[in-house]
């Protein structure tokens, strides 16, 4: 593209949910307390599984790997948000476009894998294996991540700077760019493919063999109660995924921007809020383990 005479852009302006003028200090708000809830929940989930030494096993392990993932994974785009609604300043530059989009690329992908890894647990009892698959999924997430933003660094960005979303979502940067895009394009979706789809459908079948198992229970109320945690588990990943790979799918048009933002919230902000609740504080060992922190001295 032919772009000598247009102005470089150098800032991006995120608008978010502009269109919502007279509820700016309503989001703000909900979005303050969802972030400080998932902060708080995830980070207790980290240093109960730290701290106590009967959850020092595979299950607990993972389940801290995506404790600790939720933090860092909202943290990338709710702090850049609850300032643009507190103050109206929605300009952020292009490096740290790019930086927020490096992570939160990075930090997608890697649960993709977690949420596959997990219903796995069980067979996972040795503690080397575990790392050594917990370290591939953090790593394969930031290598795949690392090559498309190689990639996208490459661009100059120019013509309206308008970003209609609130976060650094890569399609309308790509849009942006003064330069060839096919190749970026081509590795967009390639990468939302192999980090959606593949991780989606072992997980299903996961969990399809583990209720299959369940209804073998001779117990109603034995079965009941693993139904109702394998459950809970699959709507949260069906959630998950559902809603990332319709943000892929969905074609990028102007009636359809503000359903691509409610399906986003759903990935963004509502998994790392949820997850916590449903994989542990349902969990009868964190909650014995919770109330032995709050109370020391109670009976165990």
């Amino acid at each position: 593209t032919d772009w000598g005479n247009q102005t470089v852009i150098t800032e991006f302006i995120l608008l978010g949910f502009r269109e919502l003028r007279d509820l700016q200090i309503l989001l703000f708000l909900l979005f303050l307390v969802i972030y400080l809830a998932t902060v708080a929940g995830n980070s207790l989930i980290v240093t109960l599984i730290v701290a106590d030494q009967h959850l020092h096993s595979p299950m607990y392990f993972f389940l801290g790997n995506l404790s600790c993932l939720e933090t860092c994974y909202s943290s990338t785009i709710l702090p850049r948000l609850l300032a643009g609604l507190l103050t109206g300043d929605r300009a952020i530059s292009v490096s740290g476009c790019l930086t927020q989009l490096f992570f939160f690329g990075a930090m997608a992908s890697t649960e993709c894998y977690l949420l596959a890894v997990i219903p796995h647990y069980s067979a996972l009892m040795n503690t080397r294996f575990s790392l050594q698959l917990a370290a591939g999924t953090w790593i394969n997430g930031c290598l795949a991540i690392a090559v498309f933003m190689y990639f996208m660094s490459q661009s100059a960005f120019c013509g309206l700077n308008e970003i209609d979303h609130f976060y650094c979502d890569p399609i309308p940067l790509i849009k942006l760019s003064c330069r060839d895009t096919h190749l970026i394009v081509i590795l967009d979706f390639i990468f939302s493919f192999l980090f959606t789809l593949p991780p989606f459908l072992l997980t299903l079948t996961s969990y399809i063999c583990i209720i299959a198992t369940i209804l073998r229970i001779p117990s109603t109320t034995g079965r009941q109660k693993a139904f109702s945690t394998c459950s809970s588990h699959l709507i949260v990943v069906t959630l998950f995924y559902g809603t990332l790979m319709s943000v892929v799918i969905l074609p990028t048009l102007t009636n359809l921007r503000v359903l691509n933002k409610v399906l986003s919230l759903c990935y963004t902000v509502l998994t790392p809020l949820v997850n916590p609740l449903i994989y542990s504080l349902r969990n009868r060992e964190v909650r014995e383990a919770l109330s032995k922190a709050i109370n020391p001295l109670s009976p165990p």
